[in-house]
């Protein structure tokens, strides 16, 4: 199964992201994708996106991971909602009642 998502690049304290594209198996540092669709940098907020490319294998049946979706979502490539992928604590019932 492929899948679209972030992979860290940059030195230390200095992240900077790829949009790639590979297969879901692999570790997102391996380094090992097929296709680079984009980049992004957190700290200037800059986003550089191929739109036709990442449509084409979204067309494709590829998977997009959260992130890589709310990014998507800010640049109007695909439009829906923003996935929350923050976790929710579950509170645990310690009473039995």
């Amino acid at each position: 199964m492929l899948i679209i998502r972030m992979q860290r690049v940059g030195r230390k304290n200095i992240p900077s992201f790829r949009m790639v594209i590979t297969e879901k198996k692999r570790a997102p540092k391996s380094g090992a994708y097929l296709e680079m669709l984009g980049s992004y940098n957190p700290q200037t907020k800059k986003t550089e996106l191929k739109n036709d490319r990442i449509k084409h294998w979204i067309m494709q049946g590829a998977q997009i991971s959260a992130t890589a979706h709310n990014i998507l979502v800010n640049a109007k490539i695909i439009e829906a909602k923003k996935i929350n992928k923050a976790k929710r604590s579950k509170v645990v019932d310690i009473t039995g009642n």
